[in-house]
């Protein structure tokens, strides 16, 4: 996933509106405008990189004169301790824009982090690691650009990308059969169809449909291995449903093609870096 730079600085804003709002009381009664600093970013952790040039735009923004040095790039891993960046620029600027660049940073960082960890652990089974929509309002195209630097694969964008029949439509509309012919009959040819199947009847049914993707919905280990063997790859299999760190290996092994994970970015803990002024 590629981020646009009208995205970036739109998020940007909205968090320094939220941040600032008219002034900073302390920074502008006690810094000198005229006053320059250099500040350094240190990771306090080990995991994964992401969101260090979003956090250096964050202070470009305030003053378009800052520069910065990057040591540590996207995708790239960080042990605790390392210097990420050093950034110069007003003083006013960098304090200023403390807060918000960290919480971008920080937080892209974390999904990228969590996000490589699942990929390293279903190495070397057919599945990939995916995101989900359960993501932060406002923060969708940061976080699942996160999901993609720590290796990881984005689901659909947002409901226009694909057609997916969860359990709630399903019972609004009565059939799944029904369902899927209604949408074939008004969609455009590009549009694949996912359909969500909770016991192998509705996966029967979905393969009889010829459904492009089929979502097995919270199936046990034991219930996945089944339907790997009943599908025989004439759909896409989605594993779904409170996936763990604990559990996603065994997940991985039954052969299932991909598994999506809402805690990538609806729960992830933030990664530890700090900002300090060169005195």
């Amino acid at each position: 996933m590629k981020l646009m730079q009208f995205q970036i600085d739109e998020i940007i804003k909205t968090a320094l509106l939220e941040d600032i709002n008219y002034m900073d009381v302390t920074t502008d009664c006690l810094v000198n405008e005229n006053s320059v600093s250099t500040a350094r970013y240190v990771a306090k952790d080990d995991g994964v990189l992401c969101g260090i040039d979003i956090a250096v735009r964050v202070f470009r923004l305030l003053d378009e004169n800052v520069s910065a040095d990057i040591y540590i790039h996207d995708g790239e891993k960080v042990r605790k301790g390392d210097i990420i960046a050093r950034i110069t620029g007003s003083t006013r600027a960098l304090l200023k824009g403390e807060r918000t660049a960290l919480n971008l940073v920080q937080h892209m960082s974390g999904i990228a982090t969590a996000t490589n960890r699942c990929v390293e652990l279903v190495k070397g089974t057919n599945a990939s690691v995916a995101d989900t929509r359960k993501t932060l309002p406002g923060l969708r195209a940061l976080q699942k650009y996160a999901v993609t630097v720590g290796g990881g694969k984005n689901h659909r964008y947002n409901l226009s990308d694909c057609a997916m029949l969860k359990d709630t439509h399903l019972d609004a509309y009565g059939s799944m059969t029904g369902a899927v012919k209604a949408l074939r009959a008004q969609m455009g040819h590009t549009v694949k169809i996912e359909v969500e199947v909770s016991d192998m009847d509705g996966l029967r049914e979905a393969l009889s449909l010829g459904v492009e993707i089929i979502m097995l919905d919270n199936m046990s280990v034991e219930q996945m291995t089944e339907a790997v063997k009943i599908a025989g790859g004439k759909a896409l299999l989605e594993a779904s449903g409170n996936v763990t760190e604990a559990t996603i290996r065994k997940i991985a092994e039954t052969g299932v093609d991909i598994i999506s994970m809402g805690a990538l970015t609806h729960s992830v803990k933030a990664f530890d870096i700090s900002m300090k002024i060169d005195k």
